[in-house]
């Protein structure tokens, strides 16, 4: 299997939730003795991509569990990184077409966009916004390969 559709395999099988192996039937070429190890070209830094946000300071994640007796939110990026993210009475929760929702219209699986800031030891949420990922969006942030561009 070729490195660019490896990687293209691997990164939506990311976004997926899943592990991408391989068919165990593909051919591997024998390393040369002279090559050296290098990364990839284009190749991602993970931890890189899971904290890049939008110009409004929003970053992607996928609701994984809400408990509104304890005002937190465990939101879960596409790496399957996880964080536990406090709400509050000034936390902001939209919908997609940025009309206001309260922290009982979401559940697990939803997609959001959340601007938060670190508060001490834990992190407070400001705003969380129901979206999906756009193409555009997938390829700038986890998809930064110059062989698709």
């Amino acid at each position: 299997m070729n490195s660019l559709l490896r990687r293209i395999c691997v990164s939506a099988a990311l976004l997926a939730g899943l592990s991408f192996t391989p068919p165990s039937h593909a051919q591997t070429r024998p390393a040369s003795r002279h090559a050296k190890p290098s990364a990839p070209a284009g190749a991602m830094n993970g931890a890189a991509a899971q904290d890049k946000k939008t110009s409004a300071g929003e970053a992607f994640f996928i609701v994984a569990s809400v408990d509104q007796s304890k005002s937190q939110v465990l939101l879960k990026r596409p790496t399957e990184v996880t964080l536990l993210v406090n709400v509050d009475a000034k936390t902001q929760f939209l919908d997609d077409a940025g009309k206001p929702l309260k922290i009982g219209d979401f559940r697990a699986g939803d997609t959001v966009w959340v601007t938060s800031r670190q508060n001490g030891d834990s992190v407070l949420a400001l705003r969380i916004r129901k979206g999906q990922m756009t193409v555009a969006d997938l390829h700038r942030y986890y998809l930064d390969f110059s062989e698709i561009k």
